[in-house]
């Protein structure tokens, strides 16, 4: 081989923090397992992956700091991986704030939702994705697709993520106030 010629340039993989609601687990890491492992889309970073992983504790500004420093600091762009049930868990609410944090230390991640596919084309987003997102995706910071069909879809959406943090960081919608509680499921009409 001739060492002048030009090696073919390799997409950039990033750093992804999946949030997920802990029943959808199954169906989570055979999503991260595909896209990750397979295809070499990205570089999952997840709670939970390992039993210590485990954050046990109800103060949200704790947890949400912990999941900050532990997951968040060393990622670019937050994935949530949307199921049924995913828009009523109170953890997935302090991982989205968590990753929207800004300030003179922090740097938001990018934000996109992806609907896992057992659950079609159509599900109920967290409230805090749904404040950042719109149809039109205009004027909005977050991007919401059904499951992907190529590595080169999830790449993109993954990049267009990763560009907003400083093209569309205007556009954060993060309150102060969290979810104390899960909510009740809108799917299943119970809390879980």
């Amino acid at each position: 081989m001739n060492p002048w010629t030009p090696r073919p340039v390799l997409p950039v993989r990033r750093k992804v923090f999946i949030s997920y609601y802990r029943g959808d687990r199954a169906a989570v890491d055979g999503f991260v397992q595909y896209w990750a492992g397979v295809q070499n889309v990205f570089i999952p970073q997840i709670v939970g992956a390992y039993g210590e992983d485990i954050i046990n504790s109800d103060d949200a500004e704790y947890v949400i700091g912990q999941i900050r420093t532990r997951y968040i600091a060393d990622s670019t762009v937050t994935m949530v991986l949307i199921g049924s049930c995913t828009h009523s868990r109170r953890h997935v609410d302090w991982e989205i704030k968590a990753s929207l944090r800004q300030g003179e230390i922090y740097t938001p991640n990018g934000l996109l939702g992806v609907i896992l596919p057992y659950q079609g084309n159509a599900a109920w987003l967290p409230p805090r994705l749904e404040a950042n997102w719109n149809r039109e995706n205009r004027n909005c910071y977050a991007r919401y697709y059904v499951s992907p069909s190529t590595p080169e879809d999830l790449r993109s959406w993954i990049e267009d993520s990763y560009d907003a943090r400083g093209g569309r960081a205007t556009f954060i919608r993060n309150p102060a106030d969290t979810m104390r509680y899960n909510s009740q499921c809108r799917s299943c009409s119970i809390t879980h």
